[in-house]
Parts: structure tokens; sequence; C-alpha cells
């Protein structure tokens, strides 16, 4: 965390605080600021608040020349760098310390309730991002540490993947259709949907004998008593030969 630590923010300015000498603490009560002489400051100026890394500076310098007056070094909020009255939300109590370790307690007023209120929500919202930081950073090493998780097949695993909704779907699609017209569904084994086939017809055994006109047929013995006495013809006439070589009967 270098650049952290060389890298300066400002994060609360305001132009003008009072600065009182207070009393040591006469019980465990806390601080009273109507213990103090409100109406003589010690000091007035001006007061920054600067972020360096994770650590809040409070700063009173003077107003024109910029010449720092004290310093408190903050690590966190709340603590006994910066304590709140108990008769007033407009006064602190601030722990100041010099370059050689030494530290005293002085009175730090607002002249606004306003200036006062942005000066706490200024150390609150700095050190709750310190916190998220050091949060952030312990999930960071801890994952770094961690073995990383090996998903791979191992040699001979296998795995079942179960898709009950197919045999649902297969159920579904064999229902047979409702035939228009008011005809009966074929039956279970017929084949529906498609091009029907001509129906087989049996060989027709009459036509070829009908068309074979060169081959002989049997003679055909004429029925006595329907039609008359047809065959009382003579034998040798050329009609008779006529039909039974075509093998026709003639009427």
């Amino acid at each position: 965390m270098a650049e952290d630590s060389s890298y300066e923010s400002v994060i609360c300015v305001k132009p003008e605080v009072h600065v009182y000498r207070i009393p040591p603490r006469a019980s465990n009560r806390g601080y009273r600021a109507a213990d103090w002489k409100l109406d003589e400051p010690a000091w007035t100026g001006r007061m920054k608040i600067i972020s360096k890394g994770k650590v809040a500076f409070i700063k009173l310098e003077d107003k024109n020349s910029g010449e720092l007056f004290a310093q408190a070094q903050m690590d966190q909020y709340p603590g006994c760098v910066v304590e709140a009255v108990t008769d007033s939300s407009r006064y602190f109590v601030l722990q100041i310390q010099d370059d050689n370790g030494r530290h005293a307690f002085i009175g730090l007023g607002f002249a606004d309730r306003g200036d006062s209120f942005d000066f706490n929500v200024a150390l609150q919202d700095h050190f709750k991002w310190v916190k998220q930081e050091s949060e952030l950073a312990k999930q960071e090493a801890s994952q770094s540490v961690a073995p990383p998780l090996d998903l791979g097949f191992k040699d001979g695993q296998t795995i079942k993947i179960s898709i009950g909704n197919i045999k649902k779907k297969e159920a579904g699609g064999a229902k047979s259709r409702p035939v228009p017209g008011g005809l009966l569904p074929p039956p279970p084994g017929a084949k529906t949907g498609g091009p029907q086939s001509p129906p087989v017809t049996q060989p027709n055994t009459v036509m070829p004998s009908l068309l074979d006109l060169g081959s002989q047929a049997p003679v055909v013995q004429p029925t006595p008593d329907i039609w008359g006495d047809f065959t009382s013809a003579p034998a040798g006439s050329s009609s008779s030969k006529d039909s039974q070589q075509s093998g026709w009967v003639q009427f």
C-alpha cells in the first residue's frame, strides 16, 4: 500500500472553528461544554480533514497563512481522539499530538450546527470506506490461499442425465386425431396421414379368355328345352363350324 500512504485527499474543510482550553474531566460521565469559557476561545482558525491511506488527520491551520496550529491523528472512529460532549452537538473534545509524541486535550467548537454535522459525517464515511477495503482485502487473501476447485472428470467417472418429460411428450403425441366427416378412426395397426395405395385387384380370369380368340376353347354343349331347337341345323353348316371354332355360341 505504498501508493495509498503517499496520497493525500481532503475530505472536509471548515473555514472557522474555535479552540478552547478545557478543565480536566471531573467524572466518567463525559465532558460538558458549559464548563468551558465559550465566549473566550483560545484560538480561531480553519479546520481541514485529510485522509492519507487508512489514517485521517484533523489539522487546525491559520486562516491567512495556512500555518499549522495543532493536529490530531485518527485510525478509528468513534475513538479516544474525537469525543462528543454530553450537553451540545456543536462541541467536541480533540486529542492533539505533536511531532515528539506528546498529546493534550482541547475543546473544538463550530459556530453552526451544520458544520458540526459535516465534520461528524466526513469521519464516519472515511472509516466506513476503510472497513470495506479491509474486508475486501481479507476476501482476496482467503481466495488466493484456498486451492482452486477441480471440476474436471476423474478417470472412469460418468454422469447420468434424467429428462422426465420425454415419455409425457411421446404419450401425448400418440393420440389419434379425429377423422372429419363423422367417420370412425382407423384401427391401431392402420397407417394414417400418408397417400393411400390403390387396392390390389385380383387378376381377371375372364377377360384373357375372351380376348384370346385364337386359342381353342371347349365346345359348349347346347342346353335343351330352354332356347328351343337351335341344334337342329345340319352338322355340316358353316355357321355351326364357325361358332365351334371361335368359341362363341351364336343365338
